[in-house]
């Protein structure tokens, strides 16, 4: 048994820097034809020259993969910043609430005031894409339903703006989506696979402490379904973020998932699970195309076939290791590549 992908994309991605970034690139260009690649470094992407910069970074590494870098949102973006990130094909703004995530403390701290609602307008005017890391400050499981009436104002304030909901993980949220035109979302691997008891149930599992947090069995399931009729409005976005292991392991624990080794095989595996194997093209690339409205210029082709494959235990990391989602665990699927 075998299925044929047609450029797989990755809508959300961390791929960090130096080291980091040559160790885990490869886990995704690999196995994706392109992706989202977020800002949030520890230098964070705030500048069309930035943005380049880093661009510059990962063609180095790979030619193939079509790496589309986001800006990163601050209080001081204007409007000749964006008309250079239009000129250099760079067409996603992601806003960070200041403080709800790693690296965001250069963030927006009042969301809806008058600079901010400025960036939206023109953004709206220049056809960009606002991406949402959409977490308030308060209690951790509520914190993506009470930015969702941040998410309702500017969908109705800037109704042809496209809006994207990162890693989609409250079932609360799916009205929304449902509700706005202009609403879209990514959903990640571990948020319709998993739920806050495999964080916590059986005892503390940093490798699965991220952000947004993972959510009840009833989220897990409505977010899942979401996935497996590949809802038009929805694509894949991993947030496959990595983190060393010992920052996993201090407290504060570092919030991220590593999850990009075999994310394909992985997805597979679940759709095929569900009788619904016919729906993953669409959930990893057609919808992705659609709804950021891309211009590929790759051709990748991945076949996986059934047979076995293990994720390893870790990746070494100079001195120290990365943990992967699923660490150990051996999938029915695996990938050959072609041209």
């Amino acid at each position: 048994m075998q299925i044929t992908l047609k450029n797989p994309l990755d809508m959300h991605l961390h791929l960090r820097e130096g080291d980091t970034l040559a160790c885990v690139f490869p886990f995704s260009f690999t196995s994706f034809a392109g992706g989202v690649v977020m800002p949030n470094l520890s230098t964070p992407i705030t500048s069309t020259a930035l943005a380049m910069d880093y661009q510059e970074k990962l063609y180095a590494l790979s030619k193939e993969f079509e790496a589309k870098v986001a800006l990163y949102i601050t209080p001081n973006l204007n409007k000749q910043e964006l008309l250079q990130a239009k000129e250099k094909g760079v067409k996603i703004l992601k806003l960070y609430p200041k403080g709800s995530t790693t690296n965001s403390q250069n963030g927006v701290s009042e969301i809806l005031d008058k600079s901010t609602l400025e960036i939206f307008s023109i953004a709206q005017e220049l056809g960009f894409i606002l991406s949402i890391h959409a977490e308030s400050g308060g209690y951790s499981l509520d914190r993506e339903f009470e930015f969702l009436e941040i998410i309702k104002e500017i969908a109705i304030n800037f109704p042809t703006l496209k809006i994207i909901i990162e890693h989609l993980s409250d079932r609360r949220s799916i009205e929304v989506l449902e509700r706005y035109s202009n609403v879209f979302a990514t959903l990640t691997l571990h948020h319709i696979t998993l739920c806050l008891d495999d964080l916590l149930g059986g005892g503390l599992n940093p490798h699965l402490f991220c952000k947004p947090i993972l959510k009840s069995p009833k989220d897990r399931d409505a977010l899942l379904s979401l996935a497996l009729e590949s809802h038009p409005k929805v694509c894949f976005g991993s947030d496959s973020a990595p983190h060393l292991l010992s920052k996993k392991l201090t407290s504060p624990a570092s919030a991220g998932i590593f999850s990009a080794p075999f994310l394909l095989e992985q997805l597979c595996t679940l759709f095929e699970s569900h009788n619904k194997l016919e729906n993953l093209q669409s959930f990893i690339s057609d919808n992705a195309i659609k709804n950021y409205e891309l211009n590929l210029q790759s051709n990748k082709i991945i076949t996986l076939h059934t047979s076995p494959c293990t994720i390893p235990s870790s990746i070494p990391m100079g001195k120290e290791c990365i943990v992967p989602l699923n660490a150990g665990k051996t999938l029915p699927w695996s990938i050959s590549l072609h041209s």
